[in-house]
């Protein structure tokens, strides 16, 4: 049985302006590691990174539908779907 804990899906903006999405349960500390150079491969290289999108969800399973969603997403869908308008 899965614990009462929050779950999240975040969006990261790295330094060459990419986008980052990933699943966590402490959004703060996930990206501390992302910046300390120990997170995803992909952000060792375009760091530092920011958190600039975060939701919350009740379970695991569906935070990371969410994150799995998003990457399906094109860039402009992506820019979108957390609210930043880009030209």
């Amino acid at each position: 049985m899965e614990k009462n804990n929050r779950h999240f899906f975040y969006v990261l903006e790295c330094a060459d302006q990419s986008y980052y999405a990933g699943y966590t349960n402490n959004v703060d500390k996930r990206v501390a590691t992302h910046n300390a150079g120990k997170g995803a491969k992909y952000t060792r290289a375009r760091g530092p990174v920011k958190c600039i999108y975060v939701e919350t969800f009740d379970t695991k399973q569906e935070a990371m539908r969410a994150e799995y969603a998003f990457k399906q997403l094109t860039r402009a869908q992506k820019t979108e779907y957390i609210g930043r308008n880009e030209s």
